[in-house]
């Protein structure tokens, strides 16, 4: 008697048989799962795998040790109220049904705030509410499905980096097979004529039937897989044609074997799985060698205050930090790595971890997560852990901070892949119709090469190869992108806007002078103390003017942006800023840049800046006039407009006087105009802008000033190759079409000798992963020759 499998998990259900919707499952767990899935319509899960659930008993108490929390926090990014994040390495991800299936978690488990899937790296991120479920709930739901994930208490980073080798052992088995069967061929070959060949032709033969077994069932399975699932959804994905070519080969080959027609096609079979895999091969190596690049190589080129175990305040990059160091964390920084808070006021922002912007209150003693944003004033914290450059990528590209902008070439080779199948397809059989009552023998060759030698790959690799290398190519020259797509709209960009202050000029060469009133000894400290707590470039420069004064703990601390800052400290208060938020007067005194002071609402004086311009802004927009429309954007008064207008082009629009909020009217009015605009700041008074443009690029100077609303982050020493860099971005596009050119040559080529039937599916099998391969070759050589021009 047949036992009856579980629809679910495919366990046996003889000893408890449940019936539900005309399906049989083992136990109450198999069967809600499928009921949790049918209420959310997503039971296509089960179109993707016969019984992909795990069996429960299976699971039953595995994960028992995650209800220890000493544990569970050490598996968790993020913790912080009600709000957890875990990133988990799950080893069964291997397609895009996975990622659907795993992007749909919330639905499964409402207490789930969000999943993200990393597919490179075969990891989910969850973020869930830790109030109503636990890790171990996650897990056993991830298990549950068909998804369990991979736990390593010992070294759980080891874990999450574990190496899938799967593809060199389908490419040993696939090459060792290949070589012998061409050694076995070699008799049939040359027509080798004998009685010992002859005495031992048959079992030359069935040693080739039996070495392209492992290749058929084992090498190249992924190609079935692929094709199986792509079909049960109603998709016609690129693997389907080879799969077909696969199995008519190996089938019409084993026919000739066992009825003894003839040598079959072995040669060719084992052949063509081989050249395949070693298509793939190259192209995963290329791929990880770029990511690698991109992650270690290539750092956000932001700078964070350390203080040294004399007391001393000194820049270092971020990739320099070490655990145990003593970090200073300043109003509106973020914080780019986990520690402890040591002293301060704490008002946390994590909306860049978890889209929710709250501020979390935070005492000494607490945990602080990377991420984080300080809302109060200034903070000291102790570094638990080195910088996860990959984490701060990731969080970068979270979904809460994406615009809505589509890859032009994505829907390019979305559309091309798409139809390419079902045209290849058409091809194939009216070809092998035609050579049927031409050629018999001819026929089988020509459907076999028609449909391994016609491929859209080189298309869908020519844009991500190239605009990956051009990720790691402008990563190396400190300006870092959020992501791919970004090159492509900066490629695009016709306008420009630059802020003034901390962009064109740089707080490090400013003069200084002061007209007013005297100050004490400790009005020179509260001063010194508010100005260390801000990270404006203006509060950066007059905080090194007052080396001689002490630093006291201010606690009340308020920084309005746009405006200025206001503190109290032992019944003294002070405020500094521009004219009208100092004096309550709208009109300055003066035309050049200046901080007023006062305390306790007594006017004391101002700060003169006589600011020192970038080298290379002349040349930089002189080299933009022709090809840009170009504005200048300042929150300061017209003091320098006429300085501006002598050393700026004709036509430069030169807007003064601006809130964060006009700035970001500005950016709009212009894409209303169909313009394409990028904008260029520091990131403080002109976040909202940044996160408007089509392309916002922060520059940074010394300073943590980092919005995740940009799309790129310049390193203040390479700000007069904002031109070079555009340029760049625009020969990138020309590369990608020309590639397109170039892999339409080769299959308007190779159809016609495969479909006039010059060509053997041996060659054909060569030449498909070559066409690849010369595509990434072009694209990888083309970008780094394109790199050495803009060094």
């Amino acid at each position: 008697m047949k036992s009856t499998q579980c629809y679910h998990c495919g366990d046996s259900c003889e000893d408890s048989l449940i019936k539900f919707d005309e399906k049989h499952f083992c136990c109450n767990g198999c069967k809600t799962v499928y009921e949790i899935f049918s209420e959310n319509d997503l039971t296509c899960y089960y179109n993707f795998q016969d019984n992909p659930g795990a069996i429960p008993t299976e699971i039953q108490g595995k994960y028992d040790f995650l209800d220890n929390k000493d544990i569970a926090e050490k598996l968790l990014d993020f913790s912080d109220g009600n709000t957890q994040i875990a990133t988990l390495y799950i080893p069964h991800i291997h397609c895009s049904s996975c990622i659907w299936v795993l992007e749909n978690l919330h639905k499964l488990n409402p207490k789930i705030t969000a999943s993200q899937v990393d597919f490179p790296k075969k990891k989910v991120r969850v973020t869930y509410n830790s109030d109503e479920t636990s890790l171990k709930e996650i897990v056993l739901l991830l298990s549950s499905i068909g998804y369990e994930p991979y736990i390593s208490l010992e070294d759980y980073e080891a874990g999450k980096k574990a190496v899938d080798r799967s593809l060199t052992y389908k490419l040993g088995i696939a090459g060792f097979a290949f070589g012998n069967v061409m050694f076995l061929s070699f008799p049939e070959y040359f027509e080798v004529d004998g009685f010992w060949i002859e005495k031992y032709k048959n079992i030359f033969r069935w040693l080739m039937f039996f070495f392209s077994l492992p290749v058929v069932f084992y090498a190249a399975k992924d190609y079935f897989i692929s094709a199986f699932k792509g079909l049960r959804s109603n998709i016609l994905n690129i693997d389907v044609p080879i799969a077909l070519g696969i199995s008519v080969l190996f089938i019409r080959s084993s026919v000739e074997i066992i009825f003894d027609f003839g040598t079959g096609f072995f040669d060719s079979l084992t052949g063509l799985v081989f050249f395949l895999l070693l298509g793939k091969f190259f192209q995963q190596k290329t791929y990880n060698f770029l990511s690698f690049e991109r992650d270690y190589k290539s750092y956000f080129p932001i700078a964070v205050t350390r203080i040294s175990k004399d007391d001393k305040e000194e820049n270092v990059q971020i990739y320099d930090i070490e655990k145990g160091d003593r970090l200073l964390i300043r109003n509106q920084e973020l914080i780019p790595v986990d520690g402890i808070l040591i002293n301060g006021n704490a008002e946390i922002d994590y909306s860049f971890v978890t889209g929710e912007a709250v501020p979390v209150a935070k005492k000494s003693g607490d945990k602080l997560f990377a991420g984080g944003k300080q809302l109060s004033g200034i903070l000291e914290m102790e570094v638990l852990a080195s910088v996860s450059q990959s984490y701060l990528t990731q969080l970068w590209s979270n979904d809460v901070f994406q615009k809505d902008n589509k890859s032009h070439f994505k829907t390019i080779t979305d559309t091309i892949s798409k139809n390419f199948t079902i045209a290849v397809l058409a091809i194939a059989i009216i070809a092998t119709v035609f050579w049927l009552f031409i050629d018999v023998n001819k026929a089988l060759n020509v459907f076999t090469a028609v449909l391994i030698i016609a491929c859209p790959c080189a298309i869908a690799l020519a844009a991500p190869f190239t605009l990956g290398n051009m990720l790691r190519i402008f990563g190396k020259q400190k300006f870092y992108l959020k992501n791919a797509t970004v090159v492509e709209q900066l490629a695009a960009i016709d306008t420009i806007i630059f802020d003034k202050t901390g962009t064109l000029t740089t707080h490090k060469e400013n003069t200084i002078s002061y007209d007013g009133d005297e100050l004490n000894e400790e009005e020179k400290s509260i001063l010194k103390s508010a100005l260390r707590a801000s990270n404006h470039p203006l509060s950066r420069t007059l905080y090194n003017t007052f080396k001689e004064s002490k630093i006291i703990t201010i606690v009340d601390y308020k920084e309005i942006v746009g405006k200025g800052i206001e503190v109290t400290y032992k019944g003294t208060s002070l405020k500094l800023g521009s004219a009208s938020f100092v004096r309550n007067n709208e009109e300055s005194a003066t035309l050049d840049t200046a901080v007023y002071i006062s305390f306790n609402n007594f006017y004391k004086g101002k700060f003169t800046f006589k600011n020192s311009y970038r080298k290379g802004v002349k040349t930089l927009f002189n080299s933009l006039k022709n090809n840009f429309n170009l504005s200048v954007v300042s929150g300061d008064n017209e003091g320098e407009k006429i300085f501006l207008q002598e050393n700026l082009p004709k036509g430069t629009n030169l807007l003064f006087n601006q809130k964060p909020e006009n700035k970001l009217e500005v950016v709009a009015t212009l894409q209303k105009e169909h313009k394409k605009v990028a904008m260029i700041g520091d990131g403080l008074n002109d976040a909202g802008a940044l996160a408007q443009s089509d392309v916002g690029i922060a520059l940074s100077e010394n300073i943590n000033v980092f919005s995740p609303a940009c799309d790129g982050i310049l390193d203040a020493s390479k700000f007069n190759k904002i031109g070079t860099y555009i340029a760049a971005s625009k020969k990138a596009i020309q590369i990608i079409k020309y590639s397109f050119m170039l892999s339409l040559c080769y299959n308007l080529v190779g159809l016609y000798f495969a479909v006039t039937g010059q060509l053997m599916p041996v060659v054909a099998a060569i030449l498909m992963p070559l066409s690849s391969i010369s595509i990434v070759v072009f694209t990888t050589v083309s970008t780094n020759l394109l790199g050495r021009k803009i060094n």
